[in-house]
């Protein structure tokens, strides 16, 4: 990247363009730079007379890369592997590791050092539930996934393309091998039972059932190619032989719980260790025939490991898992729970075995050893080198030396790497299992790189280890959100603050091990952004002389809208709301926008704070001034960053960068601003420059501090952009990611590194040289993504009760990726859990009409539940009972002896209470309410109390049911007001819960409780209700109407409905933020009407900046009426009304040069006429617009005050992006400018603002329009004096010269048609009238200037030594790399070779003949002589014969470069 530049100056179409020529990787690049100072001599700083000296400069300056750049290699920070799964990673016999992660597959080199990250394979619409490689060596690189939408994909891991796709299976695939012994053969099994044979050779598949259970994982044989070892859910374990249509030859039963690994022995002799069967075991199953035998282990979730004997189908050892107490910490009791077992049987070590174990430590088991202590802890030399979490895969492989590695995946998202020869850890690569929301370098710690991630960690990356590429802490202490915001203390080392998705805000001291400090102050939304900056008020009072306080604060913002200032020595304390110290140093009465993105520039003097309505306003530190408002954007800002100001020149120090939803990123110079803020705040309109090329939204922002003016931008469109700011230029597009990026950050190192992380869950370290592609591609792709999410989200309904489950939740979508406004902070779900029950549908749609007629049918004959059914359900009993029943009743009633126990109304007597007295009733009314309560008839219930009179207890019970009515509250009157009052505020809540708010706050309003009606519908948005309600029934000054109002116009706003919600803003009396609500459609109309609203409140200085936004729309679409008309009412707009008057007649002047420019609606004073421009504007501004003429004290000082005013305005850059009408409106305003000097009698101004109007036509893409524009410039020329300044008279040449530059190509491409067939004539064409007809139409002694020949030509003689400096460069670095020695100088052909002390020497004396060149000529240059004296030539006799002796005495002098030399031949021969 560029370390160093040089700036020299380079002729173009029109103007000087600064070119600025760097240093790319050893290579010398050109780039433009429009804005480089005018003394060009000043700026060359490569003059070295000493070799010495040469070496110094440019190894600080990083040319000689070679010499002072680290060999980084491109990093990346995968996704977690997936969790749960049996075989979800494995590693080829290269040493590739492939491990799903997501819907992914990530591919890493392994090796005994390290790890590096290859590529990812992308084909999956589900999570990846099993990985394999083919283990023969001419098909190592070919491997096998699996997913949980069934679907087995064969991959080339090579060219990382997707060679075969089978979809077998129905249901999601639990487990995937790729036969050791058989190349071709692949074996999956899924959660139904299903096995299926998939042979890649031929693409076939065969499909078994040899088991109703559901499958966790399988084993192919390494000894047998027929026999697979299938594990399932409920302990058992299944040997099939797959050549013959998945027969068990044996089924292994002693495990209790599910079989989570299965290994086979290396060795295909049992005689290898010499194991006996248990004791009690007996055989299970049939012998295995011919096969060979060989153990079998299996890990289960039952805590043991087993080893089998597949010759008896016994089981020969059983280990059981130790509890490995750490160092430091007790047995969490709770491992049991989440204990995965999983086995890895070392090759050639048949009495070896490796487990996994509760808290993520690995095993090494010695067979061959009895007792208590038969295994070693993996890594136990050094704390910290095993898993802390459980263990999921293990996959090993040889290295070609022999010895063996192991790589294992885990629940603490690590991937680690070991050795089996003393069983310690080699290295460990961290993963994330959530959105890389924020990423940070710190500015103490080179290198140290902190990434916010949402599985609610925060990792710490030293990027510059040596020893280890990974070098990764997690943190999680504290945290129990999403990190969405992170900042590095300025000046502390190791400080850290981060946000979270909850709103907490907290500091970690990274190199230590304490927890985290948490601010007492929470935000109620997520946290977006943090920021360090200076103590303002009131906790920067005393600052300076308080011992103990802090030099800078901690900001925050968040979703609410709010900036919080916390104390980082005191986070224990209440925080405090910026927006307090805005309204009262700034005497705001309205209502503040919701603020999302804050930036201190780095000298902590302002602050820019973005805002949800896309404004930008500056303020100064620290009693937080506003000096302007920035109203480019017009959504949500996003992100927001200043230049760096570290070895940046003074004008770069003023550029703050933003983007938001509109997908261009905006550059704000506010240098002046800053420097000389003014008296009111500004409105600013017009960026600096506008960069365009993302397709979404933008998320991140990072300038370069290694570059000026380079930044890199994140976007929703799944790419990072690297632009180069000055010329409006894309230098890179970076393409990695799968999904919308969220984070970006520059190597703080390494100028060719930037760092991005996004959706996808990883951070990509990505170099700028290497990227092939310019901008982003084109077309709305995340919006068709996001079309044909919703579209099978709409599918998906019809059939979700067929879709498989995973985790109790439906399978993935088509995208199998989360929802882009969710995502899972475990990282994946278990394949492995219990299938869904499928529902049983109808056959047709005619027998479901016909059930459907039947059911009706049915409901219209069926009778009403009776009240009493226990009673009547006694009176269907056989005849006996009932015969008895009446005696009982009839001894009753007669006072004799009942028989004993007999209880009328109870017991098995209930149904006899409705025939005896009143007690016997309510002691069946009590057993009839029990039976209905416990059957959920609580209705039925309710209705006996009410016979029974007791009202009270029938509302208590519906109460506690939930089951109040309307009934019950009609008669719940008669039991009182206490008990009316209390049922009516419970069966509020009902209806609350329920949703029937309406109705809710009708019955409050039954007991009086207006206010409690009101805030009932407003906590549930029924805004409409609630003001109606409020307005009818509470005092006109309640203050709860205004909250009501404001509250729904938030909430309209952010909806997108502007006018309703300028609409209750009015009504709440904030007619300021009617009208910015109004404004945020921005469009014409909404302008205007926004502009009115606030001129009706005495928003005086808002109706002018919407008035003039509007004005300005309205002139781009060349609507001058109503831009006029919009401006009219606005008497301090009458200078903004000046310009646009000029841009109207300029427009219709061009009409029939460009039709196209001179359309839209104009006034009738602007039709063209015979007078020059400068009449026309002055008759106009005192005819129509009220301007005197100045022939009075008084008017004159009007006058100036007008170009006072005009002066101020900001104007856009030079820029190749502007539109034509954005370049007439620039130009116009110099033209305006000029006009109101020219008034003052000030003719030379006149002359040097119509050069500064001809030089915004630089970048003009249409050659007729420069024409014409340049002619009547030039033509305005005329009034300007002769007894002007030698800058005003310089001034006035140049244009000239540029308006006879245009006409000479006018009339060279006007005389193509007749010329020869290349279009040029040879000197000498014959051509009558040629001469007298040229010298009437053009001026070539303005093009014919000595001064500014030799000017050029010493120009282009510096290009050249620059060019040939940079290739010696280049070529002394490629030199020292290839042979470490240092090229001499030596003599060919006589002639000694250039050296780079011989081309400084040359340089220098060319420099100090630069600046020896007058100031004027390189202020007001004019067009390439060269060239007008070769098009002259060309033209033959056209050109009269003097002009063209001058053109060859020009090229004779100056004319000498090699580029030119050759063209210039013909002429001087």
């Amino acid at each position: 990247m560029v370390r160093h530049s040089f700036f020299c100056r380079k002729r173009g179409v029109f103007g000087p363009v600064y070119v600025s020529v760097g240093f790319y990787d050893n290579t010398l690049t050109y780039g433009r730079c429009r804005d480089a100072p005018p003394v060009y001599g000043k700026h060359v700083r490569c003059a070295f007379v000493l070799l010495p000296r040469l070496i110094f400069p440019f190894f600080k300056l990083g040319i000689l890369s070679t010499l002072t750049t680290l060999i980084m290699h491109e990093r990346l920070l995968p996704a977690s592997p997936n969790w749960y799964c049996s075989r979800c990673c494995d590693v080829s016999s290269g040493g590739l590791l492939g491990f799903g992660a997501k819907n992914f597959i990530y591919l890493i080199d392994v090796s005994v050092a390290t790890c590096s990250t290859q590529g990812l394979l992308v084909g999956h619409k589900g999570l990846v539930s099993g990985v394999s490689f083919c283990q023969d060596v001419m098909q190592s690189h070919i491997c096998a996934s699996a997913s949980v939408d069934g679907v087995v994909l064969f991959w080339d891991t090579n060219t990382r393309s997707l060679l075969r796709e089978r979809a077998a299976h129905q249901s999601a695939i639990s487990a995937l091998h790729w036969s050791p012994l058989d190349k071709n053969l692949v074996v999956s099994g899924d959660e139904k039972g299903i096995v299926v044979c998939h042979w890649y050779n031929t693409g076939d598949t065969t499909s078994f059932f040899p088991e109703p259970r559901s499958i966790i994982c399988l084993t192919c044989s390494p000894h047998n190619w027929n026999t697979v070892a299938v594990g399932y859910k409920d302990g058992m374990i299944a040997l099939i032989d797959v050549s013959k249509k998945g027969e068990v030859t044996r089924r292994l039963r002693g495990h209790d719980d599910d079989i989570h690994s299965l290994v086979w022995s290396p060795l295909a002799d049992e005689d290898a260790l010499h194991l006996r069967a248990e004791a009690g075991d007996a055989s299970n199953g049939a012998s295995a025939g011919e096969e060979k035998d060989c153990y079998l282990a299996s890990g289960s979730k039952d805590q043991t490991v087993r080893i089998w004997s597949t010759a008896t189908g016994k089981g020969v050892s059983t280990l059981k898992l130790p509890f490995v107490k750490r160092r430091g910490s007790a047995v969490d009791p709770t491992l049991k729970e989440r204990l995965w077992l999983n086995l890895h049987w070392p090759k050639g070590q048949p009495a070896r075995l490796v487990s996994s174990c509760f808290s993520g430590e690995l095993l090494m088991w010695d067979l061959t050893r009895t007792g208590k202590q038969r295994w070693t802890l993996f890594g136990s030399s050094s704390e910290g080198q095993n898993h802390s979490r459980i263990v999921f895969n293990t996959a090993g492989f040889a290295l070609p030396d022999g010895r063996q590695l192991l790589v294992s995946t885990s629940l603490d998202r690590e991937v680690k790497c070991w050795d089996l020869a003393d069983l310690e850890c080699r290295w460990t690569l961290p993963t994330l299992g959530g959105f890389v929301y924020s990423s940070a370098f710190s500015p103490v710690a080179s290198g140290c790189l902190a990434l916010g991630v949402g599985d609610n960690m925060i990792r710490v990356w030293n990027t510059l280890s040596a020893h280890n590429p990974y070098d990764a802490r997690c943190f999680w202490q504290g945290i129990k959100s999403k990190v969405t915001a992170l900042a590095w203390h300025p000046k502390r080392e190791g400080t850290l603050a981060f946000g979270t998705d909850d709103g907490k805000v907290g500091i970690y001291e990274v190199f230590s091990s304490k927890p985290p400090h948490i601010s007492s102050s929470y935000h109620k939304k997520t946290v977006y952004s943090l920021a360090w900056g200076p103590p303002l008020p009131p906790m920067s009072f005393g600052a300076a002389a308080a011992e103990g306080k802090a030099s800078h604060s901690l900001y925050s913002c968040a979703g609410e809208g709010v900036i919080l200032q916390h104390q980082p020595t005191d986070l224990s304390g209440d925080a405090c709301d910026v927006d307090k110290l805005i309204r009262q140093t700034n005497d705001i009465k309205h209502k503040l926008s919701p603020h999302t993105d804050l930036s201190w520039k780095p000298d902590g003097k302002v602050v820019a704070i973005g805002n949800e309505d896309g404004c930008i306003d500056i303020y100064r530190a620290p009693s937080l001034k506003l000096v302007c408002s920035i109203q480019q954007h017009h959504k949500v800002i996003n992100a927001l960053r200043w230049h760096p100001e570290d070895n940046a020149p003074p004008e770069l120090h003023g550029l703050l960068a933003s983007g938001s939803c509109n997908a261009v990123v905006y550059v704000h110079d506010l240098r002046r601003l800053i420097e000389n803020p003014p008296e009111n705040p500004s409105v600013l309109t017009e960026p600096y420059r506008r960069l365009c090329g993302h397709t979404n939204k933008i998320t991140g922002l990072a300038w370069s501090p290694h570059h000026n003016a380079r930044l890199a931008s994140a976007s929703y469109d799944g790419t990072a952009q690297v632009w180069d700011v000055e010329q409006e230029a894309a230098l890179c597009n970076y393409r990695g990611h799968v999904g919308y990026l969220l984070s970006v950050h520059w190597s703080p190192v390494d100028p060719d590194v930037i760092w991005t992380g996004g959706k996808d869950f990883t951070v990509q370290e990505w170099r700028v040289s290497k990227q092939e592609f310019t901008l982003p591609p084109k077309g709305k792709k995340m919006v068709d993504l996001k079309e044909k999410a919703k579209q099978k989200k709409k599918s998906k309904k019809s059939t979700d009760a067929a879709s498989p489950e995973v985790n109790g939740e439906h399978a993935t979508n088509g995208q199998g990726a989360p929802d882009p406004a969710e995502e899972d902070v475990g990282s994946t779900g278990s394949p492995v859990a219990p299938p869904a029950p499928q529902r049983k549908f109808a056959p047709g749609a005619k027998s479901k009409d016909k059930q459907a007629f039947a059911d009706s049918t049915a409901l219209k004959r069926k009778k009403a539940r009776s009240v009493l059914p226990l009673s009547t359900s006694m009176d269907h009993r056989p005849k006996e009972d009932l015969l008895q029943d009446c005696l009982t009743l009839a001894s009753i009633t007669h006072n004799a002896a009942p028989p004993a126990g007999c209880v009328a109304g109870q017991g098995e007597h209930v149904h006899l209470g409705l025939f005896s007295d009143r007690a016997a009733l309510h002691r069946m009314f009590r057993a009839e309410e029990e039976a209905h309560v416990e059957g959920g008839h609580v209705e039925s219930a309710v209705y006996l109390r009410l016979w029974s009179g007791d009202l009270e207890g029938a509302l208590r019970l519906a109460a506690e049911k939930g089951e109040l009515s309307d009934h019950l509250m009609a008669v719940a009157p008669a039991a009182g007001y206490a008990v009316w009052s209390d049922a009516v505020q419970r069966y509020v809540k009902q209806l609350c819960l329920q949703e029937q708010h309406v109705k809710a706050a009708a019955y409050l309003l039954a007991i009086h409780r207006v206010d409690q009606a009101v805030q009932l519908l407003h906590s549930h948005k029924l805004y409409r209700e609630a003001i109606a309600l409020a307005k009818a029934r509470l005092p006109a000054e309640d203050p709860v109407l205004k909250e009501l109002y404001t509250s729904w116009a938030v909430t309209l706003e952010k909806d997108g409905h502007f006018s309703a919600a300028a609409k209750c803003y009015i009504a709440a009396g904030a007619s300021f933020d009617a009208a910015k609500a109004i404004a945020r459609k921005n469009d014409v109309t909404s302008l205007r009407t926004a502009a009115r609203l606030a001129s009706a409140a005495g928003e005086v200085a808002l109706a002018e900046s919407l008035a003039l936004r509007c004005a300005k729309d309205s002139a781009a679409a060349q609507d001058w009426v109503a831009a006029q008309e919009v401006l009219s009412s606005h008497r301090g707009l009458l200078v903004h009304r000046l310009h646009l008057s000029v841009a109207e007649l300029l427009c219709a002047s061009l009409a029939d040069v460009l039709p196209e420019a001179g359309g839209g609606l104009g006034h009738a004073w602007a039709a063209p006429g015979s007078s020059g421009i400068l009449e026309r504007v002055r008759h106009v501004w005192t005819q129509h617009l009220g301007v005197s003429p100045a022939d009075s004290d008084a008017a004159r000082g009007h006058l100036g005050a007008l170009l006072v005013e005009l002066q101020n305005v900001e104007s856009p850059p030079h820029s190749a992006s502007l539109p034509f009408t954005q370049v007439l409106l620039c130009l116009s305003r110099h033209v305006a400018r000029g006009v109101l000097s020219w008034l003052l009698d000030d003719s030379g101004t006149l002359a040097k603002e119509l050069w500064l109007a001809a030089a915004r036509l630089r970048d003009a893409a249409d050659f007729r329009l420069s024409a014409a524009l340049l002619g009547i410039l030039a033509a305005a020329l005329e009034e300007v004096d002769r007894n002007v300044d030698r800058e005003a008279r310089a001034a006035a040449d140049g244009l000239r010269a540029w308006a006879a530059y245009h006409r000479l190509y006018q009339l060279w491409w006007r005389r193509r048609p007749a010329d020869d067939g290349d279009g040029l004539r040879a000197e000498g064409s014959p051509e009558e009238g040629g001469e007298s007809q040229l010298s009437g139409e053009l001026d070539v002694s303005s093009l014919l200037s000595d001064a500014h020949a030799a000017w050029q030509a010493e120009r282009r003689a510096t290009e050249d030594l620059q060019k040939r400096l940079g290739l010696m460069v280049a070529q002394h670095g490629r030199n020292t790399r290839a042979s470490g020695d240092q090229e001499q100088p030596t003599e060919a052909g006589g002639q000694p070779k250039e050296t780079f002390l011989s081309l400084t020497s040359e340089m220098a004396k060319h420099q100090m003949q630069l600046a020896a060149i007058p100031d004027t000529i390189k202020l007001y240059p004019r067009p390439d002589v060269a060239e007008c004296c070769l098009v002259l030539l060309h033209l033959g006799s056209l050109v009269p014969e003097c002009p063209r002796r001058e053109a060859k005495d020009l090229l004779r002098r100056y004319g000498t470069h090699p580029t030119l030399s050759k063209a210039c031949r013909p002429f001087l021969s």
